[in-house]
């Protein structure tokens, strides 16, 4: 009997041991799973509710948006385009992973059901939400469940394609998302849409509808490639997302260099357009300055002599050679005298005096048989 007694009591303290246990760890596993409460279950338009969680990854950044057409058990049925995206706004979690903050109340673009929705916006994905009404928007029942085809990743993703010249210039970069998915449902997936979102930095995505045409039967696969194509002059990391059916698949980065022809055309632009200014405002100083006169202009020209011409008499056989001979010297004196006197006024410097063909002794012509040195020999 001691022996049962001894093994009932060592049942009842391990027992009592794995209850103790399971008290903190299921405490654990509650905080990982990311909760959202509201201050208010229903609020109209133009008032506010105070949205607090908790179990979420500390310090990280998360949206938190009203969203129409919407239920926690599936979630966000249309995306994003289904929340009042422009009223939503961004908290950041404590470093114990809780958050509170008041969030104003606007109405979706779809009819309610209506959920709070908050989700992470970098890293690791996690999402929450939490029902909620708002006050006078329409009321419709969800769309109805399709059971049968779930579209799963089964390869990594990858960016396809390479820039060209025109990219270099702040051309829209472009690429090629590639994957392979498979179908893992019990129905035929036909004509899926798929939700192409790109996000630079800490801001959200922005999401793009993209259709692939085909039809993936249970238990196959299928490649697809869809277009991805960024805003002109993009530059920096960027990260491409897929999403379908209100879930993320899978997210690729993307970093794209800067546009350096775009830098160099403002460089040159800097350097001509200066330059042309300065060669069209010399060219009108040029038009607009004043010219000088003929008068003013004359006095810098180089003194010119007057040119003189000398006419030599004609020797001839005939009887008034005799008188031509005899008046040859007083012409020649005559022109020698009015040269000299026009050198005078052309060469300031010269002088009557100075010139020699003026003086009173000086011989113009050949000496005459008459002359006192002749008489005195004969």
């Amino acid at each position: 009997m001691s022996g049962k007694v001894r093994m009932t009591a060592l049942v009842a303290v391990a027992g009592l041991v794995l209850v103790a246990l399971m008290g903190p760890l299921g405490s654990a596993f509650a905080a990982d799973r990311p909760d959202v409460k509201l201050s208010k279950s229903q609020a109209g338009t133009g008032g506010s509710i105070t949205v607090s969680g908790s179990g979420w990854r500390p310090k990280a950044l998360l949206m938190m948006v009203i969203c129409g057409q919407s239920v926690p058990s599936r979630g966000v049925i249309g995306g994003t385009n289904s929340c009042a995206n422009a009223d939503g706004r961004a908290v950041t979690t404590d470093a114990e992973g809780n958050f509170s903050k008041k969030l104003p109340v606007a109405e979706p673009p779809e009819p309610c059901p209506c959920v709070v929705h908050v989700a992470t916006v970098m890293g690791e994905e996690a999402q929450a939400d939490a029902i909620f009404m708002v006050a006078g928007h329409s009321v419709e029942p969800l769309p109805q469940e399709e059971n049968g085809g779930r579209l799963s990743v089964l390869t990594d993703t990858r960016l396809d394609g390479s820039s060209g010249l025109l990219t270099w210039f702040g051309s829209p970069p472009a690429r090629e998302l590639v994957f392979t998915v498979g179908n893992v449902g019990t129905a035929a997936v036909k004509d899926p849409v798929f939700q192409v979102g790109t996000s630079h930095g800490v801001f959200a995505p922005q999401w793009e509808e993209q259709q692939w045409r085909g039809t993936i039967a249970p238990g196959k696969k299928a490649r697809i490639t869809l277009p991805v194509e960024l805003a002109a002059g993009a530059h920096g990391d960027y990260t491409v997302s897929l999403r379908y059916g209100g879930k993320v698949l899978a997210e690729q980065p993307w970093g794209v260099g800067r546009p350096w022809g775009v830098t160099l055309f403002w460089i040159l632009l800097c350097v001509v357009v200066p330059a042309a200014v300065f060669r069209v405002g010399m060219a009108v100083v040029d038009r607009m300055r004043p010219r000088r006169s003929a008068g003013r202009a004359g006095r810098h020209r180089g003194l010119r002599l007057p040119e003189l011409t000398f006419r030599m008499p004609r020797l001839s056989s005939s009887p008034s050679t005799a008188t031509t001979s005899a008046t040859a010297p007083a012409t020649a004196a005559s022109a020698a005298t009015a040269a000299s006197a026009a050198t005078s006024t052309a060469l300031p410097w010269f002088t009557p005096d100075n010139d020699p063909g003026t003086s009173a002794n000086a011989q113009l012509s050949a000496p005459q048989e008459n002359s006192p040195t002749t008489k005195g020999n004969t």
